[in-house]
């Protein structure tokens, strides 16, 4: 059975080996066996099911709620020759007669239908066909628990019934640990095993930015699209205006960009996504509406121009970025104000405490000052043994001081306003202020008045929210958001325990900051031959009415404009490229790379000293990429060569021992060739080509 699915995986799908968990899943599900899969959004829960599909001498019907990733699935399987079909509410009575006859008839091998669908006909034609497997997607909508809650999945327990043989499979990206019990309770699971994939999506970079005001905010959100031009991204807002907005101000400045809310019509948002996902629109800016089951591989970015109102939620937005494993980025700026509408619309909500307290979780993410990875993978249940790397607190670790005395003259002036003030009241009577309010409640007499005027309005702000993280004060945001002090904050108040905080970083210094990215593709993109191939992909996509990406990803790509296939083997060795692909598309797309090889000119040599001269005056290699404009992976390359030409090169702070111990197990296992591919594939794809590149070369002068 090994040798089928691996073959499937393979010649089907075009890939070399199985993701984590992929092989024991499929593999319980061809024993027969129910399973919940707990995977992160992109992280290959499709493949769990569809590959056991190929294997049953029957049907196998996929429940979704998601009308649009139904479609995107169903061509995607139908590009690599496998026979699949939908049934929704978005296709007309002809055209479901043809998909009943079609399963009925035993010419399907998947079919994906709405809940609302496969209750209505679930006593009926769906009786007739020879079900071996079920899938239920997006299976935190079955929980009251989970984040986004359709009545109509709980009704699925009674069709589950009434397959007592056929293995059931739960899937989410989403679902704390009562949500969990409860998904299996609805659907009514039978001694399930509960797969959880690890949710470090190492490729997406984190920032977050705070308290930054609206006019300030649109400059460096356009900031940060001017360095990326034609890469696709979604921009998430809180409100329908909002998205309207920023969408026409970007508009305005020349950029391929769209609103999506729900206050448009069914027509118009349908043909939002449709050019979003076809690649005619570059950006979307939309309320929390859009983004379910989109499965575009090639969303280079994510920004929440507003707090999200839970980990679950955001984690899956930001996981709409960098589906096809290239560095990808989100940038997620909040305040205090979107804490306070949300805060409200919870007290007013079902399950308000929980709510509450899943947003309260949400801002600690936002203000924290330490890794942000370990936190939200944390929340997940997935403990990080060392700091990522890849956010912004690990960009630029902040710096801790004694902050008693600052403390205390803040938690003096609450204490003598009466714990009735805000923030900025306390802020300002710190700072000695002079407006209307200060005069009206006389505060100008206290003697906390003015002791921190040499803080900064900025800084203030950071302390208290500090104060709040660490549990000294409590803002009552259903008593106008006054600051009380806590038995903690009296302690320290009293001189009876000491506080430290942190510096906080500002707005001109975070933007300064720059984000170590790992890379995941071997050999140096050549860009013109990138941007030859999208262009085919392009066209083969309008003419086949498909999005681009399903023809094939852009990691696909960038791995066909850097190792130049030019037979079909070299071709088929392309992740991604499967059989059928390789069929309908191989000749097109290796003409265009036999053209580039015969025409191209031999490239220069980079110029290492010109690196090297770089790095001594102290950029890092991901800063010396930007400079030269080259990818990181030939400054490393770069490195390698200086180091072993003996420069001074520090090149050991780049890679770990345990990488390096993991690398040349391997590399002795190849018979010290210095091949890559092979050597990435070896390690399950979690050390990155640059890091095999340093390691090999530490190896070969150390030994």
């Amino acid at each position: 059975m090994k040798k089928q699915t691996h073959a499937l995986l393979n010649n089907v799908f075009g890939y070399e080996n199985f993701r984590p968990l992929q092989e024991e899943i499929i593999n319980r599900t061809i024993e027969g066996k129910d399973s919940f899969v707990l995977m992160p959004t992109g992280g290959g829960k499709s493949m769990c099911f569809q590959i056991p599909a190929l294997l049953f001498d029957g049907i196998t019907v996929v429940v979704s709620p998601l009308i649009s990733l139904m479609k995107d699935q169903v061509q995607a399987l139908k590009s690599n020759g496998i026979k699949a079909d939908f049934f929704n509410s978005s296709i007309s009575v002809q055209e479901e007669n043809q998909v009943i006859t079609k399963a009925i008839n035993g010419d399907l091998q998947l079919l994906y239908l709405s809940p609302e669908k496969l209750l209505s006909v679930s006593n009926t034609w769906l009786k007739q066909l020879n079900i071996k497997l079920v899938a239920v997607d997006e299976a935190h909508c079955v929980s009251m628990w989970g984040h986004d809650f359709r009545p109509e999945y709980t009704q699925l327990k009674v069709f589950r019934n009434s397959l007592p043989n056929v293995p059931f499979m739960a899937l989410t990206a989403t679902a704390d640990k009562s949500a969990r019990k409860d998904i299996e309770e609805q659907l009514g699971l039978q001694k399930s095993k509960l797969f959880i994939s690890s949710f470090d999506r190492k490729n997406l970079s984190i920032e977050v930015r705070g308290q930054v005001q609206k006019k300030k905010k649109l400059q460096e959100i356009v900031s940060f699209i001017n360095r990326r031009k034609n890469e696709s991204g979604i921009i998430y807002c809180l409100s329908r205006k909002n998205t309207e907005e920023v969408a026409i101000h970007l508009k305005e400045l020349g950029h391929s960009v769209a609103f999506y809310h729900a206050g448009m019509d069914n027509e118009d948002r349908e043909k939002t996504q449709t050019d979003f996902i076809n690649d005619d629109t570059k950006i979307i800016v939309a309320t929390i509406a859009f983004g379910m089951g989109i499965d575009k591989s090639n969303v280079r970015f994510v920004i929440h121009y507003n707090l999200p109102k839970n980990l679950e939620g955001y984690y899956q937005e930001i996981g709409r970025a960098g589906r096809d494993g290239l560095p990808s980025e989100t940038l997620l700026y909040y305040n205090m104000r979107d804490f306070v509408l949300y805060s409200q619309f919870a007290e007013e909500g079902a399950n308000s405490v929980m709510q509450k307290e899943k947003l309260n979780r949400m801002l600690q993410f936002a203000e924290a000052k330490s890794c942000r990875r370990k936190i939200l993978l944390s929340y997940f249940g997935e403990h990080l043994t060392e700091n990522c790397g890849n956010c912004d607190v690990c960009a630029n670790p902040p710096k801790d001081f004694d902050g008693t005395i600052i403390t205390q003259k803040a938690l003096s002036g609450i204490a003598r306003m009466g714990e009735k003030d805000g923030i900025t009241m306390l802020i300002n009577v710190l700072r000695g202020s002079n407006n209307a309010d200060i005069h009206s409640k006389q505060y100008f007499n206290l003697k906390t008045y003015g002791i921190g005027k040499d803080v900064s309005f900025f800084n203030w702000r950071d302390y208290i929210i500090q104060m709040a993280n660490q549990g000294l004060i409590e803002i009552m945001y259903a008593e106008s958001s006054a600051l009380k002090i806590t038995p903690i904050g009296w302690k320290v108040l009293k001189g009876e325990k000491t506080i430290r905080l942190t510096t906080p970083i500002s707005i001109d210094e975070k933007k300064k900051i720059k984000k170590t990215v790992k890379t995941v593709i071997e050999g140096e993109t050549n860009k013109d031959l990138f941007t030859e191939l999208k262009k085919l992909r392009y066209a083969i996509s309008k003419e086949e009415k498909m999005p681009a990406y399903i023809v094939f990803s852009d990691k696909s790509l960038k791995l066909m404009a850097s190792e130049l296939p030019t037979t079909e083997n070299e071709f088929l060795s392309i992740s991604g490229v499967g059989m059928n692909k390789m069929e309908k598309y191989g000749d097109e797309f290796m003409n265009i790379i036999r053209k580039y090889k015969n025409v191209a000119k031999p490239r220069k040599t980079p110029t290492t000293l010109k690196t090297f001269s770089l790095y001594k005056e102290g950029l890092t290699p991901k800063e010396i990429a930007e400079e030269r404009d080259l990818s990181i992976t030939t400054i490393f390359s770069h490195l390698s060569q200086l180091y072993s030409e003996g420069k001074n090169i520090d090149l050991e702070q780049f890679v770990s021992k345990e990488t390096i111990d993991k690398v040349r197990v391997a590399f002795h296992e190849f018979d010290r060739k210095i091949e890559l591919k092979p050597i990435y594939e070896k390690l399950n794809e979690e050390v990155s080509y640059s890091e095999i590149r340093i390691s090999i070369t530490l190896i070969l002068k150390n030994e």
